[in-house]
């Protein structure tokens, strides 16, 4: 389980588009500890669980691997930032229908 613990938290940063230094920052720990959980060698501790997950906005559960769902939280955006990102999120729906829509009427082997 700690390769997988390890991987949530790299990608999870990467996503952020964050070095780990500047995660290490955030968490007040040294770089060296975040490579150390990403790498599966530790784990974070309790608090510092907390803290990534909030710094992430996921769940603890999804980046402990209790669970394979990715929730986002977004409790700490005012509302027209949520709305925002709700906007986002069904742009990105609609277009992905839309592809699969396109895909279902191609032949196998057209681009």
């Amino acid at each position: 389980m700690t390769k997988t613990v390890g991987k949530r938290i790299r990608e999870s940063r990467e996503l952020c588009g964050m070095t780990q230094a500047q995660l290490a920052s955030m968490v007040h720990v040294t770089r060296a500890s975040v490579q150390s959980w990403e790498s599966g060698l530790t784990y974070p501790s309790i608090d510092n669980c907390v803290v990534l997950a909030k710094i992430f906005h996921v769940s603890t559960d999804y980046l402990l691997a209790r669970t394979s769902s990715k929730v986002l939280y977004l409790d700490e955006y005012a509302e027209n930032e949520r709305a925002l990102i709700y906007d986002m999120l069904a742009f990105f729906d609609r277009r992905h229908e839309q592809a699969k829509r396109e895909n279902r009427f191609k032949r196998p082997g057209t681009k």
